[in-house]
């Protein structure tokens, strides 16, 4: 199949995926230039995507924040995944993994952490608080379709890992 047969399958199967049934993905990132990118893989992988500046608006957003009437998993369409960058003002991605983690309300919602350094230490800190992945960016289609396998339908999918460029077993799940 060529990319341009390719390119009309994606669109038929997205055609044909309802709204409701999408997967939502919240996308938190300080840079405008890489949450775009990212919303637009997402999109193209047939997922509903909400976008955030920083950790606290990713908070405010999944009802933990200090306005609990913006909250999107109570108003709307259920998070299924967020993607948070690592490196950001105030807030860091791992603040931000560590508060959804420590929260009994959405504890359940996998973290992907991305970022643009390749830090050992960063990567094993993000997995044992909890990640389900840790990416490099720049995010590419490929490892957004293999993301797909963290999403929330039903039930978290607890220690079941894809396969990406950073993928290993958390500790907790050896138990």
């Amino acid at each position: 199949m060529d990319s341009s047969s390719s390119s009309v399958a994606v669109a038929v199967a997205m055609n044909e995926v309802k709204e409701e049934e999408r997967p939502h993905v919240l996308v938190v990132d300080d840079s405008l230039v890489d949450r775009k990118i990212m919303e637009k893989l997402f999109t193209n992988s047939a997922c509903k995507v909400t976008t955030a500046d920083s950790g606290k608006k990713a908070l405010e957003l999944l009802g933990q924040g200090e306005d609990k009437h913006t909250d999107i998993n109570h108003q709307g369409p259920k998070i299924n995944l967020v993607v948070t960058d690592y490196c950001m003002p105030g807030m860091t991605g791992y603040d931000l993994l560590k508060k959804v983690k420590e929260s009994s309300d959405i504890k359940e919602i996998p973290v992907i952490v991305v970022s643009s350094e390749n830090v050992p230490t960063r990567i094993k800190k993000c997995l044992e608080e909890g990640a389900q992945e840790f990416i490099l960016k720049p995010l590419k289609q490929a490892d957004v379709k293999k993301l797909r396998c963290h999403m929330q339908f039903t039930k978290p999918m607890k220690g079941r890992l894809c396969m990406g460029r950073y993928t290993m077993k958390r500790t907790s799940d050896n138990k």
